[in-house]
């Protein structure tokens, strides 16, 4: 058995099956709890651990601050494209990030970009 998104295999007792797809726990939590950028209490706390430790990015996390800082705006196909990950991947650093007040959404057009904050 393989999971629908992520395409990992699975054993049956591994298995979660969510609108009609089996998915490995990962993806099975993620589809339930997908990321959330706009979380005005996640920003709270982002900010005052910020204040009192410091900030530690993921190396992935900070690839992405990198690519866009170096390239102004990019969109998230794109990031995902030039980081070689998944598009999910790209929108869960980027869900922290934000949090962080490190990078944000910046709308043109029909088109959201990831921007410096």
């Amino acid at each position: 058995m393989e999971c629908a998104r992520c395409h990992a295999s699975l054993d049956a007792e591994e298995c979660r099956e969510y609108e009609g797809k089996k998915l490995c726990e990962d993806c099975y939590l993620e589809a339930v709890n997908p990321p959330k950028a706009c979380d005005p209490w996640a920003v709270h706390l982002a900010k005052s651990d910020k204040g009192r430790s410091g900030v530690q990015l993921t190396p992935s996390q900070q690839k992405l601050y990198d690519l866009v800082k170096q390239r102004g705006m990019i969109t998230f196909p794109e990031a995902a494209q030039q980081l070689g990950v998944s598009e999910e991947e790209v929108r869960r650093d980027f869900a922290t990030l934000r949090h962080l007040e490190l990078l944000r959404g910046h709308k043109q057009g029909q088109q959201v970009f990831i921007a410096l904050f």
